[in-house]
């Protein structure tokens, strides 16, 4: 007896295949495809039709692009304005020909605050004379519990813990000379120097 296999009769019908792939009903790649509008555009677009609700048509066409670019940069700079807020030290001019200055701890214990200003002030050291006048402030805001002093902390921390424009402004000043290179000259420390004066006054005992 000679047991055979039965034939493969699965043919594959080619034309009915081609057929399949040139109706676009069987066109499931376009689900795929990217739109050609970006998100700018369809902002844009989104925008105009608002405001050709709101002003018409005619008033639409020529000025929402530029409204549009106006409402852009106002936003920018209203997160330039936040981060500025926030670290003004970002903003400081910064030269490689920095002048020499020795950068030593920051601690505002053990340290004669007085006597250190008074010698930094005979040898005409400025740039020492403001940064022992912050860190005496940051002392004296310590002792009054106004701040939560910790020697990790940024004076801009500090900033937000005493809510002061004169003790904002004698952080700027501080900042600009430590870290921005500014010159520190005997009228800004005279004015820093009034700048601790009215933070005394604002409490600090």
């Amino acid at each position: 007896m000679n047991l055979t296999s039965p034939a493969d009769t699965l043919v594959c019908d080619t034309a009915q295949i081609a057929l399949w792939q040139s109706d676009p009903a069987y066109n499931y790649n376009r689900e795929l495809i990217t739109p050609e509008m970006n998100v700018f555009e369809w902002i844009s677009r989104q925008f105009g039709e608002l405001m050709r609700k709101i002003f018409g048509s005619r008033f639409a066409e020529e000025y929402s692009g530029l409204i549009l670019i106006c409402i852009a940069i106002l936003i920018l700079l209203l997160i330039v304005w936040f981060v500025y807020r926030k670290r003004p030290e970002l903003f400081m001019v910064s030269h490689k020909n920095a002048l020499s200055y020795t950068v030593e701890e920051d601690t505002i214990y053990g340290v004669d605050f007085p006597g250190g200003i008074t010698e930094a002030l005979s040898r005409q050291d400025y740039r020492e004379a403001v940064r022992l006048l912050y860190l005496q402030t940051l002392k004296q805001l310590s002792d009054a519990e106004r701040i939560d002093w910790q020697l990790y902390k940024t004076p801009t921390q500090y900033i937000n813990e005493v809510r002061m424009p004169a003790f904002r402004q004698l952080t700027n000043h501080f900042l600009r000379v430590r870290y921005g290179n500014f010159e520190a000259t005997e009228e800004l420390f005279l004015t820093m120097q009034s700048l601790q004066g009215e933070i005394e006054k604002g409490g600090v005992s």
